[in-house]
């Protein structure tokens, strides 16, 4: 019997460890003085949401996305991301950046703007798909924020590993099985990153008026779970009737492809009785189950960078996998930039450990029980004596947590003994608190702050809010830096134009290609 995938990078020497590459993507919220949502549009001194490489929105207008590059630590990461907030911070005005994942106070569907991209035809399908959610599924589900955690390895790690599997595929084949091998063992272990990370127990009156809900009321003002982790992630936040008959598979980068373009090209009888044109104007780019592939929610994807006009499923498929996307996490409400340090570390290692451990395909009755575990931490999380169901019968969630805790440390030893510092086992020891003792959780810390404070989610939320943006107004950017910020939304502007003026197709006939290719 030949070594294991551990033990085989437990021979690695620090001459083959190139380190990770990272990213991340940051949503929140403009909202007003009152902690409403901004009706206000995209300020023109942020550049174009549709060409800026690092300020764009998500589904609103009033939803910003902050986009850092990939970076080769964390602390370059976090110093990108910071200092992109503190350029947005200083061209807010009145408004503040809402620092939590469920949303400031609303009014409905039509309180929440859906976002503009301009006249071309890219910006106006980025448009119609968004005003294709909202006929879906409503705007409210899509005002919810989070982070999206970028992960890759240097192709120079990616050498060494296949050499030391023995193993014989091309590069992109061997790298697209082993970020799927990853994907799987994440599936498997998503619940504990809900029960560190979750952190939105709580939401806003508005964001439930009219709709049946089994949340507990904390004030006037705030619903909440008392056991609940992240109502981001639970019923009330993403999800979708639709996609429940989806059975998108993550085995192999052929399977996931394959059932994902399915799903793409799948009429679904309510969203054909909708149709794409309401009085005239284009209402959804198609009435599939999907419309684009970004459509369908999850809490991990596999990704490839995309070239101009190339659909995701093609950029898979014609190069292979390039970086896993994280994507339930929470926002961080305490910190002023939404992430942390020990949580980007504790996510390479967690990451690094999927990849290293033995990851068979995922049947059908695994994929039910995982999906049960995760939507129980995400209800139940806070709860005592939580019990989660593994392949071997139940098993509390805290001697879980502390099994795969103890699988991480000798990583954490190995990574850090390469670098001679002790940031892995921070990291891991900063997590192992909230295994220890449940009131360090996120979630529980969150609904303890606005209890002392006697304030509810809106309250609390906008005067975290309101802090994080003093601190970073406080700091303010370098001349250089400020510079080089205001040169990329000068130049985004003159992009946006530039890709305006070039379109010589009209939009019908832009939709029919793409729909077609």
């Amino acid at each position: 019997m030949g070594a294991s995938r551990q033990q085989l990078f437990g021979q690695f020497t620090s001459q083959q460890w190139d380190g990770f590459r990272k990213g991340v993507e940051k949503e929140g919220l403009r909202v007003d003085r009152n902690g409403f949502i901004a009706q206000t549009p995209h300020p023109e001194a942020l550049g174009s949401a549709l060409t800026h490489p690092r300020i764009t929105t998500d589904y609103s207008e009033s939803l910003l996305e902050l986009i850092t590059p990939v970076c080769d630590s964390t602390e370059s990461m976090l110093a990108s991301l910071t200092d992109i907030h503190r350029f947005v911070q200083s061209y807010l005005g009145d408004e503040v950046f809402w620092s939590a994942s469920m949303p400031c106070e609303l009014n409905g569907d039509e309180s929440i703007p859906i976002a503009e991209y301009g006249t071309s035809n890219i910006g106006q399908l980025k448009h119609v798909y968004r005003q294709g959610l909202a006929v879906r599924y409503g705007r409210m589900m899509q005002s919810i924020a989070g982070t999206h955690y970028n992960l890759s390895f240097p192709d120079s790690f990616w050498l060494s590993w296949q050499g030391a599997l023995g193993n014989q595929q091309s590069l992109q084949e061997f790298k697209s099985d082993q970020y799927f091998w990853l994907v799987r063992n994440f599936r498997r272990r998503s619940w504990l990153l809900m029960y560190l990370f979750g952190a939105s127990p709580a939401l806003d009156a508005s964001f439930v008026k009219g709709v049946s809900h089994d949340l507990s009321r904390f004030n006037d003002t705030t619903w909440f779970g008392p056991e609940a982790t992240s109502l981001r992630m639970g019923d009330l936040g993403y999800h979708n009737n639709a996609q429940s008959s989806l059975d998108i598979c993550f085995n192999e980068l052929s399977t996931y492809t394959d059932t994902l373009a399915r799903a793409i090209h799948t009429p679904w009888p309510p969203y054909e009785k909708i149709g794409t044109r309401r009085d005239g104007k284009f209402i959804q780019i198609n009435t599939n189950i999907l419309q684009i592939e970004n459509e369908y929610y999850s809490a991990v994807r596999p990704k490839r960078t995309t070239h101009v006009g190339e659909k995701p499923i093609e950029a898979l498929s014609s190069r292979g996998v390039e970086y896993i996307e994280v994507r339930c996490l929470d926002l961080d409400p305490f910190s002023p930039i939404g992430v942390n340090e020990a949580q980007v570390d504790f996510l390479d290692l967690f990451l690094l450990d999927c990849l290293l451990s033995d990851s068979s395909a995922i049947g059908d009755d695994e994929c039910s029980r995982l999906d049960r575990n995760y939507k129980a931490v995400i209800k139940h999380g806070a709860r005592e004596n939580l019990e989660l169901s593994l392949c071997d019968g139940t098993t509390p969630l805290r001697e879980a947590g502390q099994e795969l805790m103890g699988r991480l440390a000798p990583l954490a030893d190995q990574l850090d003994g390469w670098s001679g510092g002790t940031a892995y086992r921070r990291a891991l020891a900063a997590q192992q608190l909230k295994l220890d003792d449940h009131n360090e959780m996120p979630s529980v810390k969150v609904l303890h702050a606005m209890k002392d404070a006697g304030q509810g989610h809106r309250e609390w939320t906008l005067e975290m809010s309101r802090t994080h943006q003093q601190t970073l107004n406080a700091e303010g950017l370098s001349e250089a830096t400020r510079l080089a910020f205001e040169r990329m939304s000068q130049e985004s502007l003159a992009e946006q134009e530039a890709i305006e003026q070039a379109d010589t197709q009209s939009f019908d006939a832009f939709l029919a290609d793409y729909l077609e290719a």
